[in-house]
């Protein structure tokens, strides 16, 4: 069954906060507090073209990203969309809801008027499944703390 992609709400906060700390990358860095989820998800709100998004199944929060609009001068003016915090449940997995999950991405990143959907990957386990998708490794990011 193909989950209903929707904005998130505020009440959705504790759903996704949970499956960003479901995975091994974010069990030892996400916060039991949801005060600063609560504080980032209203920057958020205010921010034009910055949106979480969830796929809910059943009155259940089972999938969740985060899609951001970034106008360019490269690629001769082009708009993008950068995707992040890509989770999808633990028990859902395998059963093609992350793949409906990107297709929704890129759904809301063509309405938009994006010629490009990009994101950086820090689980070498999903680099499959995103080629599959027809992505293709074309950068190597680089990341630093700045606190």
């Amino acid at each position: 069954m193909t989950p209903a992609f929707r904005p998130a709400r505020r009440t959705d906060i504790p759903a996704i906060a949970a499956l960003l700390a479901e995975d091994d990358l974010g069990s030892g860095r996400e916060s039991e507090d949801l005060a600063p989820y609560r504080a980032a998800f209203d920057a958020m709100r205010s921010e034009v073209g910055n949106t979480v998004i969830v796929g809910e199944l059943d009155g259940e929060v089972i999938a969740t990203y985060q899609l951001t609009l970034i106008s360019g001068l490269s690629r001769g003016g082009a708009r993008r969309a950068q995707i992040e915090a890509v989770r999808v449940a633990a028990g859902r997995r395998g059963q093609g809801v992350g793949a409906a999950l990107m297709q929704d991405a890129e759904d809301r990143a063509r309405a938009a008027g994006c010629r490009l959907l990009q994101f950086t990957s820090d689980n070498a386990r999903a680099h499959a499944f995103y080629e599959r998708l027809g992505y293709t490794p074309s950068h190597l990011g680089f990341k630093k703390p700045l606190d």
